[in-house]
Order: structure tokens, then C-alpha cells, then sequence
């Protein structure tokens, strides 16, 4: 299906969404085998294929937990605490970036921007986003994950999606603008 979207003399165009595909297969992670099975797919050297996967941080080349946690430390997630809540969670979960914990449950990647910067600070584990933390809430989402519990993804100050807080909506709407 990801190749039917490229024209045959451009398959190599497809090179992200197979690694993606690939990583997905393989519990988070593409393994050299992956890659080079890429390659033969779309028909480019593995070197290629090799130098796309090591560019992008989306793509892990070893073995993560299962809860993947990656946290923003970019400048609006910085400016609202994220290396606090880093060290909370380097705490909490008694590992360092690029570590996964001992059960295999959890493994912390600091990575630039992942576009919530509204709603900072934030992490992302696995595809969910988790908005607008402090320690407390950050402590209780990896908790409820150690329970087996699902922790609701978004923001943890109520706010739907990107809103403000409070109603105001424009300038206009506060009386002191």
C-alpha cells in the first residue's frame, strides 16, 4: 500500500514510511535486517536507507521499552519546566536518557520539538501526548502505567486542545488589553 502512493521510477521516495512501517513491526526499533530489507524493497543501497534512519531521531536503531517516553526540552517546554519534570521522571523511574528500565517497561529520549509548544510542558509516550504537566502529574501518569492503567492523553490543566484557560478568546474579550 505505501509503495501504490509513489511512481515506480520514484519508490525510493518511500524510504520513511517503510522505515516507520519497519520500526512499528519491530516493537519500536529497526534492527540493520529491517533496513537493509528496506532497501532491497525500493531497490537503493543500505547505506542509504542506513543514513535516512540515523538522520531523523523519530527512528530508534535499539530496543525500547515498552512505554517510550520522549520529552521536549525545546524553548517553550524548557521555559515551562521540562528539565525539571526530565529529572522527576529520571527519578521516578531510576533510569537516564537513552536507558530503559529494568523490566523493560520504559525507556526516556529527550528530543526537540514535538509541536505542542502551547501546552508545554509535555511528553509523548508511545503516539499519546500528555500536555501542560508538572511532577505530580507526570508521577501519576507513569504510575498509572505501572498499574496497567491507561492515563488519559491531552492536557492536564482541562484545557481542549490548544485553547486559553479562561474564556477570553481574543484581546478584546479581556477589559485591560
Amino acid at each position: 500500500d505505501i509503495l501504490k502512493k509513489y511512481p515506480s521510477n520514484q519508490s525510493g521516495s518511500a524510504v520513511m514510511p517503510l522505515l516507520d512501517l519497519a520500526m512499528r513491526q519491530c516493537n519500536g526499533w529497526i534492527p540493520e535486517a529491517a533496513m537493509k530489507e528496506v532497501g532491497n524493497i525500493i531497490n537503493i543501497p543500505f547505506i542509504k536507507v542506513y543514513e535516512v534512519a540515523t538522520f531523523y531521531s523519530m527512528f530508534n536503531l535499539k530496543p525500547v521499552g515498552k512505554y517510550f517516553i520522549q520529552f521536549c526540552t525545546t524553548t517553550p517546554c524548557w521555559l515551562k519546566g521540562s528539565d525539571e519534570l526530565l529529572e522527576v521522571c529520571k527519578r521516578h523511574l531510576n533510569i537516564d536518557i537513552g536507558e530503559t528500565t529494568n523490566d523493560g517497561l520504559f525507556s526516556l529520549k529527550e528530543v526537540e520539538c514535538l509541536g505542542a509548544c502551547v501546552n508545554a510542558p509535555m511528553v509523548q509516550i508511545n503516539e499519546d501526548y500528555y500536555e501542560d504537566l508538572d511532577a505530580s502529574k507526570l508521577e501519576k501518569i507513569i504510575d498509572q502505567i505501572y498499574k496497567n492503567e491507561k492515563p488519559v492523553p491531552g492536557s492536564y490543566r482541562g484545557r481542549i486542545s490548544s485553547e486559553p484557560e479562561n474564556i477570553r478568546k481574543t484581546l478584546l474579550d479581556n477589559k485591560n488589553a
